[in-house]
């Protein structure tokens, strides 16, 4: 019999499931469509601080979740035997204006106040950046080191092996044993508002694609709001939308072309590069824009992990440590 069943095999639901077998829990994992069938098979992979300003306690579990994430994963792939493409390869972005130059060197000021020394935020000149970046009008660009990459399908194969191979079980049905934690994406949010009769969260579309171009160890580049995401593998992910309305929701459109068009002019060297993939799927987006964790009201034994939204591979690794504080050791 297993101590704990978790419903849904995204990256929340298998993070929290390698997290309870290190702790000596015996562990299911119940999926009809298997591993990263959803969200968390997307292509992107891009592990994002928010701005270091404005403190609160969700940037503080941000910060630490990242700061997990290179142990977290090395863990994982020495597990499994497969490279889960993790990185802290950091993220550069440009700054559009005089304005844009100002809040970004105040918020180097919250950096060193709130991330100490385990990371930088910092102003350079195209000079530092070097030749992988995006054009900026003020010539200034934001540095930080705290940014990180992890390739989502071969992340997702890496933690599935590396559950079964300390023996826990992944499987298309079954009946639950013992603790049940619902990780079940968007259409489980579905089921939540259904459950409490007021929003709880909606599913929000994504179109991305994947060039083949090798800028491996190179930053991640965030400008005019589009990722462009060097792998490990010699390909470059760009992306993605962001869609509350859609009529199809895996089915890529115009809307990636464009994106695809304007990433290519914004790095020229892209031009020409064949795009090898193009992705569409839905990411679940909790209400209050931060993840649901925690027991479900009302239902004694069964528990919620759910609404990563953008930020779900990033907050995975302490997703899963707070949440088998919770369900294995009784501490919310």
């Amino acid at each position: 019999m297993a101590d704990i069943t978790i419903r849904g095999a995204g990256i929340f639901g298998l993070s929290i499931a390698w997290a309870a077998l290190s702790r000596g829990a015996k562990v299911q994992v119940i999926d009809p469509a298997g591993p990263g069938a959803g969200a968390s098979g997307g292509v992107v992979g891009a592990l994002q601080p928010h701005t270091p300003d404005v403190w609160n306690s969700k940037k503080q579990f941000q910060l630490e979740s990242l700061l997990l994430a290179e142990p977290f994963w090395t863990s994982v792939d020495a597990a499994s035997g497969i490279f889960s493409g993790y990185a802290r390869a950091g993220r550069l972005q440009p700054l559009a204006d005089e304005k844009a130059v100002v809040l970004a060197r105040a918020r180097a000021s919250a950096a060193l106040e709130n991330w100490g020394d385990l990371a930088v935020w910092e102003v350079i000149d195209s000079e530092q950046a070097g030749d992988w970046r995006p054009p900026s009008p003020t010539d200034l660009y934001i540095r930080d080191t705290l940014s990180a990459i992890v390739h989502p399908r071969n992340g997702v194969q890496s933690i599935a092996a590396a559950i079964r191979a300390r023996g826990g079980r992944i499987v298309q049905a079954g009946e639950d044993e013992g603790q049940v934690i619902w990780a079940t994406g968007w259409k489980g949010l579905q089921e939540l508002e259904r459950s409490f009769g007021r929003p709880m969260g909606n599913g929000v579309k994504g179109q991305a694609a994947v060039l083949r171009f090798d800028a491996s160890y190179q930053p991640q580049l965030f400008a005019e709001s589009f990722h462009i995401v060097p792998h490990l593998n010699g390909t470059v992910a760009i992306g993605s939308t962001s869609e509350r309305e859609y009529d199809a929701p895996d089915t890529t459109d115009q809307k990636l072309e464009d994106v695809i068009q304007r990433v290519t002019e914004l790095m020229p060297v892209l031009k020409g590069a064949r795009v090898i993939e193009r992705w569409a799927g839905v990411r679940p987006r909790a209400v209050s824009r931060a993840p649901l964790l925690g027991p479900w009201p009302g239902r004694a034994g069964h528990y919620i992990a759910n609404g990563g939204f953008k930020i779900g591979f990033g907050v995975a690794p302490k997703v899963a440590q707070i949440m088998c504080d919770l369900v294995l050791e009784g501490r919310d």
